[in-house]
């Protein structure tokens, strides 16, 4: 034991650890970075760069490290490259590491859900304020594990630098045990070494996942503790003014109420919002639009009607260009979204520009609410990214919005810790905060349980009442339609088969096939 305790204070071998440290940090940190540039590569839609990725990934997986040592020691001096030892180990490791690392940032952005990135781009957020905002945090709070891990990995392959010359601890222990003839105690101490230092990385990585650990809500993170700065509260209070917004939210939302105010509708303008002629729209050898026409006024309510796969949401989703098209035309403002006058495909940048432009709004049928934001934060974040609002005017306009939605006692929470149907007036909220002039709703109670779709209904309804918001709804809900809408369109097998005045349509459609479907549908329990 006295042996032991001597070997591991001593300093030959505690220069073997620093020298250790040196190589982890170079191969990490030069991993990391090397290893995000090419996982951008590989997520790059120009092929080229993503073949050289890929290319580069097989080939460094596929050799063994100490070849990759010695090709970086030896073989980099005959073009005239000459490196130290230890800047050649940590080059190597690098190099090595750097595709697992682009593994681990790939997996983390393709597993952000997809609608978190549509939620962005029907904000009119540009690709690299998603990224920024959206995919990053959500895959950085997903690949901490297996960063941690990645970094142990590094720490003991650094080890195999010994065939360089490297003097590191694992060099230096069998160097020491080769002039003293004490293996274990040498190797005891050296083993305690290691321990010590991935000790130190499993805690490090501990730390950094209880920091962004969306469920902890009872308490403040230990390395918050460790660094102390200003916080606020992680326990959402219900203040009394809170209490008065839901009071006056369920006032507002009362169906006798709504049923006695008259829908504001502004004066229609010479010409048409929405202008959509001969739209066709494929996937593969599916075809889900087959030349639809549709005119949309503003301060118009037009729902869309139809079974599942007649189109709908398709249809909603060229109007934003979320869905590119085909064929045809689909004007905002007399002025398409998404392309130039000669019909080319314009970069996203552009196109999210021309959807805060066109002011377009977009409800989704699963709320496609950001996971790692607060619902205020919900509201509050585009505004700051997209709008160019201070933190201060953002939050501001989000408390009024949350409060209009009677949510105010959940502003501080999660999406996660919200019902459906709070989460889809989140959503409500999110959508109205940059003011827009046209609302697209994609069935936005279809994925509600049945008791929580009057809450969202009621929502839609005032804003239908009293805003005199345009609004293309995709719905099944027979007697909000009747009610609300201005307008009907019943759409079947990618084409619209029947269109008119809402109560006209539905007590008395013309066409079998409209009649069947609202037979189906309970048209006359609606």
């Amino acid at each position: 034991m006295e042996q032991f305790l001597h070997y591991l204070t001593l300093p030959y071998l505690l220069q073997g650890v620093v020298f250790t440290l040196q190589l982890t940090a170079l191969g990490f940190g030069g991993g990391l970075i090397l290893g995000l540039l090419l996982a951008a590569m590989q997520l790059s839609r120009f092929r080229p760069l993503s073949v050289i990725a890929r290319v580069y990934t097989v080939i460094y997986r596929g050799t063994p490290l100490i070849l990759q040592l010695v090709f970086v020691f030896t073989a980099l001096p005959h073009i005239g490259i000459v490196l130290t030892p230890i800047l050649a180990g940590g080059v190597a490791l690098a190099m090595n590491e750097a595709t697992f690392f682009a593994e681990i940032f790939r997996s983390g952005v393709i597993g952000v859900d997809r609608g978190q990135k549509l939620a962005g781009q029907a904000l009119g957020m540009r690709p690299s304020r998603i990224l920024r905002h959206v995919v990053g945090p959500q895959a950085g709070r997903a690949i901490i594990p297996a960063l941690g891990n990645e970094a142990v990995a590094t720490m003991k392959n650094s080890a195999l630098a010994s065939i360089i010359a490297v003097p590191e601890l694992t060099l230096r222990s069998g160097q020491l045990a080769s002039a003293t003839f004490d293996y274990f105690s040498i190797y005891f101490a050296s083993g305690v070494m290691y321990l010590l230092i991935t000790g130190a990385i499993a805690l490090i990585q501990l730390l950094l996942e209880d920091a962004v650990d969306l469920d902890r809500t009872h308490r403040a993170s230990l390395l918050s503790r460790l660094v102390p700065r200003r916080r606020r509260s992680l326990v959402p209070r219900e203040s009394p003014e809170t209490a008065v917004g839901l009071d006056a939210l369920a006032a507002m939302t009362e169906p006798a109420a709504l049923a006695r105010a008259p829908r504001v509708v502004r004066e229609r303008s010479g010409n048409p919002l929405i202008e959509i002629s001969g739209l066709h729209k494929s996937y593969g050898s599916n075809a889900v639009l087959r030349g639809i026409d549709l005119t949309v006024h503003e301060g118009e309510v037009v729902a869309l009607l139809g079974p599942s796969g007649s189109g709908k949401s398709t249809l909603l989703r060229t109007i934003n260009h979320l869905e590119s098209i085909d064929s045809g035309t689909v004007l905002l403002g007399g002025r398409p979204l998404g392309y130039r006058p000669n019909g080319a495909s314009l970069p996203e940048k552009a196109i999210a520009e021309q959807r805060v432009a066109a002011g377009v709004g977009m409800l989704f049928q699963h709320f496609n609410l950001f996971a790692h934001l607060t619902a205020k934060e919900n509201v509050a974040g585009p505004l700051r990214w997209v709008e160019g609002l201070t933190p201060e005017l953002a939050r501001e306009r989000a408390t009024a919005l949350i409060r209009r939605v009677g949510l105010s006692d959940r502003a501080d929470m999660l999406p996660r810790h919200l019902s459906g149907g709070q989460q889809q007036r989140v959503a409500i909220a999110r959508a109205l905060a940059a003011e827009p002039r046209i609302l697209l709703l994609d069935e936005p109670t279809s994925a509600l349980d049945p008791e929580l779709v009057a809450e969202v209904l009621d929502v839609i309804r005032e804003l239908a009442v009293k805003d005199g918001l345009t609004m293309v709804i995709a719905t099944h809900q027979l007697g909000f339609a009747r009610d609300v809408a201005d307008r009907v369109v019943f759409m079947a097998g990618g084409v619209v088969v029947e269109e008119g005045p809402s109560a006209e349509l539905i007590n008395n459609p013309r066409s079998p096939l409209l009649a069947r479907f609202l037979q189906a549908m309970g048209a006359v329990d609606a």
